[in-house]
């Protein structure tokens, strides 16, 4: 195939991960690949191996109609079988575009489950609503996760064009290794018999950290030996606001912020437990990279969480703080007990269902079985 696949940027992020990881697989098998960022590239760019990279450099909203014509020139000059776009951005600007380029079979990657009111920012809900109208225009639309495939049919997608593919984990790079982890518990002071519960999550309302927050406090006041970490970064008013919080539950020296790490791996393989507190999910890659590091979760019911993490740990009630505290001592006494069985079924579970190259075949069956069709 001669595969264009489009995203607004390659910085660091759950998305944008997946998209370097399917175009270096797609381009590995032998399809001759593009990508393009609306923006800059970003910290991901290096990992596209043989794909090749374009950046569209977009600088502002008014800078969009050249960067739609730059993607339609690329569009007609790679004579692009398929369009796949990521995000809702390059979902509507494929759309628009489509009518000008239909030489390329339009593909939408949906990568959250999200209804338009709980979208970011001024234009988030915008695109949302504008993605749904305009995706008529796409023969295909892949979803990450069931949840965001019922989200799409909530907003009126044609159910005929929507299917599932799951992310896939690099289960090569994301492994148990537990001296990966060493240096950063020795630096959020977390002592060899103390247990590190961790929050792997953007600075964002969607993920509740408030509830993560009041659960952490109910449970440090039961277990002495547990410590907290939240990685991720986000909005400084928002980050204050919840520093503040923690102090007022008396989390203190209990909990560590740490803010975006370029070294995922070792941040799981320093956690002992991972915990996901959202209000609203589709597939967290959070879960499915812990357990390929061997780390068990408590998360709550939302999107895909549960389905994913089986039987490797709890789900629990969104916004029910006794409940998430009480699933995290659970785990945590279970951890106790079974030890390095239950990790090796975390990273089992990552290995059978969620391996890389599941993601790069299926949805290299989706596209080829598309142009067929087409």
């Amino acid at each position: 195939m001669r595969l264009l696949m489009s995203i607004p940027s390659l910085a660091a992020g759950g998305a944008e991960r997946q998209f370097a990881a399917l175009a270096r697989g797609l381009a590995e098998a032998g399809h001759e690949v593009l990508a393009v960022t609306l923006g800059r590239g970003g910290a991901l760019a290096a990992e596209l191996g043989p794909a090749r990279l374009v950046e569209l450099g977009k600088s502002s909203r008014l800078d969009s109609p050249r960067v739609a014509l730059a993607l339609a020139g690329l569009l007609r000059r790679q004579a692009a079988q398929i369009h796949y776009a990521f995000l809702p951005s390059c979902c509507v600007l494929g759309a628009l575009l489509q009518p000008f380029c239909p030489g390329a079979q339009l593909v939408f990657g949906v990568r959250a489950a999200m209804d338009p009111e709980d979208a970011p920012g001024l234009a988030g809900p915008l695109l949302l609503r504008a993605q749904a109208r305009l995706s008529r225009w796409a023969a295909l639309v892949i979803a990450n996760s069931e949840a965001g495939r019922q989200r799409c049919l909530d907003q009126g997608f044609a159910p005929a064009r929507l299917c599932v593919v799951q992310n896939g984990v690099d289960t090569a790079s994301f492994r148990p290794d537990k001296a990966l982890g060493a240096d950063l518990r020795a630096r959020w002071g977390v002592a060899p018999g103390d247990k590190l519960i961790g929050l792997v999550a953007r600075l964002d309302p969607l993920k509740d950290h408030a509830v993560f927050l009041e659960a952490a406090a109910l449970l440090a006041a039961r277990r002495p030996d547990v410590r907290f970490v939240c990685v991720g970064g986000g909005a400084e008013e928002y980050a204050v606001a919840l520093r503040e919080r923690a102090a007022r539950l008396g989390l203190g020296g209990r909990l560590t912020w740490a803010g975006e790490q370029a070294d995922m791996p070792a941040v799981y393989n320093a956690l002992d437990l991972v915990c996901l507190s959202s209000r609203r999910e589709g597939f967290p890659n959070v879960l499915a990279e812990a357990l390929a590091c061997g780390v068990p979760g408590v998360t709550t019911a939302a999107g895909d969480a549960p389905l994913l993490l089986g039987d490797c740990g709890l789900a629990v009630a969104s916004g029910d703080s006794d409940g998430l505290a009480a699933g995290l001592a659970a785990v945590l006494e279970r951890l106790e007990r079974e030890g390095a069985a239950l990790n090796a079924a975390c990273r089992s579970r990552a290995e059978t269902q969620f391996f890389l190259s599941r993601l790069v075949a299926a949805t290299e069956a989706l596209l080829l079985e598309t142009l067929r069709a087409g």
